[in-house]
């Protein structure tokens, strides 16, 4: 039997609605900073970016449904703002080369929350495979969907749509595995 734990976002600030809203628009917004930050790539539609980073840590501080619900909203924020990669908006882009990414963002930071609530945000050696996860779900969603798009083969798809991007990812997976724990650790003191 799994012990349900809480997130880290509910045991250092109460859980109010209020509190818990706040948060998520919170994670919205930072996905949407770091969706900002991006290197175009001469051979792929698909631009180096922060998000992924901002992904892990939604649903490792905020737990399955909040973190799921920041990136839920940050796809819909981005139909009417621009949030997307470069500044980019709009139903085009939502549904375009990238859109199966931004669909494996929501279910990403649900099954890591999830792996959260379950503990697995606790130390390194148990939160950098949650973080790998939710990478690995990321492609699951978006490498089909660009070859889908972009009509690719199953191949190409994966040399455009994932392997530019595995080392970055990589990084990203070990720095959100390494700052999670610590944060833990600070609120324990």
């Amino acid at each position: 039997m799994t012990t349900a734990y809480l997130p880290l976002a509910a045991t250092v600030l109460p859980r109010r609605r209020a509190v818990t809203v706040a948060l998520v628009v919170s994670f919205t917004l930072l996905t949407a900073l770091a969706a900002q930050f991006r290197i175009n790539l001469p051979f792929t539609p698909v631009p180096i970016t922060g998000q992924t980073f901002a992904v892990l840590l939604a649903g490792g501080v905020l737990g399955s449904r909040a973190g799921a619900s920041s990136q839920a909203l940050y796809w819909l924020g981005g139909l009417l703002f621009p949030f997307y990669a470069g500044g980019g908006s709009g139903w085009k882009v939502a549904t375009g080369a990238t859109g199966g990414y931004l669909v494996g963002f929501i279910v990403a930071a649900w099954a890591i929350g999830l792996l959260a609530e379950r503990g697995q945000d606790r130390t390194v050696a148990t939160a950098v495979p949650a973080f790998l996860a939710g990478s690995v779900i990321i492609y699951l969603f978006g490498v089909p969907w660009l070859a889908h798009i972009a009509g690719y083969g199953w191949q190409e798809a994966v040399e455009k749509g994932m392997v530019p991007f595995v080392i970055g990812d990589l990084a990203k997976v070990a720095l959100a595995g390494i700052l999670l724990p610590g944060a833990w650790h600070l609120t324990r003191k």
